[in-house]
């Protein structure tokens, strides 16, 4: 019985032994397998990897020498692909780590036919002052060409800041400037801006072509021996002689604005005169100009300030005695009702605005509105001018000034129209704007007004091309 025990044992063993060794033999061949296997997958990644490295190397070349090839494109990633923008906005686009930048470019220019290039108002009715406003040519061609750089960089969390540089050659051979800003914020929250550019418009002409009361908004707008359409421009900025700066939030449909403009505040007035006295400019003067708007749908509705809050800014001695004549706040509001937005071709705006000025010895009232449909616009501005005092010894002759240097009441009619023409030579960036006007000063008292020499009227044709 012991033997046959050991018997079954043995067999057992001799069994057994046999299946464990195949068993580990199998093991081992299987992990060679899955080590080979991994070393393979690694040596895919390293090469992934090199693949990748060159592909980068290669977009950089291709990002610096502006070029992007037509098959190659949707295999970039969307942020580093040089883009041209949409024909809504001219212009070409780059983005790449640091932000967008991009090159855009406005061609305007005019040819004019008028009774005459004098202005019955302060503001010039030429454009730029190397024109000569004063001149009596029946004909002028005049314009100027942008190159606009804009850079913004803005993150995942909304946090952005950017800029803005605008610089003017006209045909006259000179360069000037519109717009030079730096700016950052949040977006669709707050956002703080300081340098050279024009804030909330009060005073919207829609698409005005010819009578031209805008342009360097904080410079040269009153002279004497002229009309005043005061349209809450004097602390809106891009001044020539300072600089702004502008904080403003978005809450839903409301936007609120405050602006400070700095500079000379005796570049406002021509020559540096005021009704007729010679100003001394003794500090810089600080213009404050708060907006609140609201626009729930296609309707928006925005009133605004604008107040000089230096005492003592500038003036003039009379009879020995030091006079100020800085105090200058003014007061608007303007009503709109827009839907080009969601019809271009049969879309309405309308648009009112009205504005009032405060200042030493005049109080001034603009009243004006215009309607645009299917790109033909009509609009009216009427200014009411009342002048206190006015110094009448020191003031300077002027022969192409229309009024007389003596105190009263005036009035202003302005009626002015425009069409555009668009799609020249099927080209969506180019458009012809015809424009009209007839413009009229009247007094109650015809000793004002200098040999009746009262009204302007014109025609202009303008070129304009986006890029």
């Amino acid at each position: 019985m012991k033997k046959f025990y050991l018997s079954a044992i043995a067999v057992a063993l001799v069994a057994v032994l046999p299946i464990n060794s195949q068993a580990e033999t199998d093991l081992s061949r299987i992990e060679e397998r899955l080590q080979a296997l991994e070393k393979r997958a690694e040596q895919a990644e390293q090469r992934a990897a090199t693949a990748e490295r060159k592909a980068q190397e290669l977009e950089h070349i291709m990002m610096t020498q502006n070029v992007v090839p037509q098959a190659s494109q949707s295999a970039l990633p969307a942020e580093t692909v040089p883009k041209k923008t949409q024909k809504s906005a001219p212009g070409v686009q780059y983005n790449n780590d640091f932000g967008e930048l991009k090159l855009y470019g406005d061609v305007e220019f005019n040819m004019d036919a008028a009774s005459r290039k004098g202005q019955i108002t302060s503001v010039r009715t030429a454009l730029g002052k190397g024109n000569e406003p004063n001149k009596s040519d029946n004909w002028d061609i005049n314009g100027r060409i942008l190159i606009g750089l804009d850079g913004k960089h803005m993150k995942d969390n909304g946090n952005y800041a950017g800029f803005s540089v605008q610089p003017l050659a006209d045909m006259t051979g000179k360069m000037n400037l519109d717009d030079a800003a730096f700016y950052f914020g949040q977006q669709n929250s707050w956002e703080a801006k300081l340098g050279r550019y024009e804030a909330y418009d009060m005073f919207s002409l829609g698409q005005d072509t010819f009578i031209q009361y805008s342009g360097n908004t904080a410079n040269d707008l009153y002279g004497d021996g002229f009309g005043y359409i005061y349209m809450m421009k004097e602390g809106r900025g891009r001044s020539g002689d300072g600089g702004s700066v502008q904080l403003s939030k978005s809450l839903d449909d409301w936007y609120f604005e405050i602006n400070a403009l700095v500079e000379d505040g005796t570049s406002l007035f021509d020559d540096k005169t005021y009704h007729g006295y010679q100003l001394d400019n003794k500090k810089n003067v600080i213009y404050l100009r708060p907006v609140i708007a609201w626009q729930p749908n296609d309707f928006k509705v925005a009133v605004a300030m604008e107040s000089q809050v230096i005492n003592n800014a500038y003036g003039d001695t009379v009879e020995g005695k030091w006079q100020d004549m800085s105090k200058r706040n003014g007061y608007g509001m303007t009503v709109g009702w827009n839907t080009l937005a969601q019809d271009p071709d049969n879309g309405l705006q309308l648009t009112l605005s009205t504005a009032y000025l405060d200042a030493t010895s005049e109080k001034d009232l603009s009243i004006g509105g215009f309607g645009l449909w299917r790109r033909a616009q009509l609009g009216y501005i009427f200014a009411h001018n009342d002048i206190k005092d006015f110094n009448s010894d020191k003031i300077s002759s002027d022969p192409n000034s229309v009024l007389n240097s003596t105190p009263g009441k005036y009035d202003i009619h302005t009626i002015y129209a425009s069409y555009e023409l668009p799609q020249i030579l099927d080209l969506d960036n180019y458009k012809i704007y015809l424009g009209a006007y007839y413009s009229r000063i009247n007094t109650d008292t015809h000793n004002m007004i200098n040999s009746h020499d009262n009204d302007r009227y014109g025609a202009r044709a303008r070129f304009k091309y986006f890029f």
